[in-house]
């Protein structure tokens, strides 16, 4: 009984990957929204990084914050050296959903909300072994926390060249892996435990580097001046957003 609540609770986490469609069904451009949401997926990215995964991590004893800093640092490498190797990056500011150079935006931001969403999974599975009250308490943190992750998740998807159809069933499936997370946590709860760490430390460098190497450089080529504060408000909004939302309701 206990299993099946865990992968209730990480299955509907997963079915908030359907909400960024919304924002799109009504809009025949949908470079009307895709640059707000630009902006706030790099707001919403880099504050979850510094206000709940790397405190998260160094919040740690099994290991030293100058290791987790290490990991963090590692995975910007490892990012960078991802775009070179594939030779993908090569962003223009032309927010032509066509243009191949943008390809990699959608790689990146998959394999890093894949690694975010296992670390999800982790925390509810554990939560809900502590009590099942805890678990619900958990589960509906991570859900208010998904909701503009994954709306800017969509954006991206979308501003990378995807089709509505195919940015929202990879968004969907990538979801899923936090089902995959807490069931793995389940069965093997200690030896996951002791790795979460590392892993939100991983995923924290990727967020790093997908926000300040690929969009908001990309804000930087806008010249007008009410797009210009439209986007840094929208920046703003999505920093604000994370930091409420975990004042409110504490991340795990």
């Amino acid at each position: 009984m206990l299993l099946f609540f865990i992968i209730l609770a990480t299955t509907l986490i997963g079915l908030i990957s359907v909400v960024g469609i919304l924002f799109f069904l009504r809009d025949k451009n949908k470079d009307t929204f895709t640059r707000p949401l630009i902006s706030l997926a790099a707001g919403t990215m880099l504050a979850v990084t510094f206000t709940d995964l790397l405190p998260e991590s160094t919040g740690s004893t099994q290991f030293e914050p100058k290791l987790i800093f290490l990991i963090t640092l590692a995975s910007i490498i490892f990012f960078f050296l991802f775009e070179r190797v594939i030779h993908w990056h090569h962003c223009r500011c032309d927010f032509d959903p066509s243009h191949e150079s943008k390809k990699h935006l959608a790689y990146i931001n998959l394999l890093g909300d894949g690694i975010h969403n296992i670390v999800d999974g982790f925390l509810v599975a554990g939560a809900f072994l502590l009590s099942v009250p805890t678990g619900i308490a958990v589960t509906l943190a991570v859900i208010l926390h998904e909701i503009p992750q994954e709306i800017s998740d969509f954006a991206i998807l979308l501003y990378a060249g995807l089709t509505k159809a195919k940015a929202l069933t990879f968004n969907f499936l990538i979801s899923l892996t936090a089902v995959a997370g807490a069931i793995a946590f389940y069965y093997f709860g200690n030896a996951f435990n002791y790795l979460i760490p590392l892993v939100t430390a991983f995923a924290a460098g990727n967020f790093i580097y997908l926000a300040a190497a690929d969009l908001i450089p990309e804000l930087h080529h806008e010249n007008n001046p009410k797009k210009i504060i439209s986007n840094s408000i929208w920046l703003l909004l999505g920093v604000f957003l994370i930091i409420i939302l975990g004042r409110i309701l504490p991340h795990g």
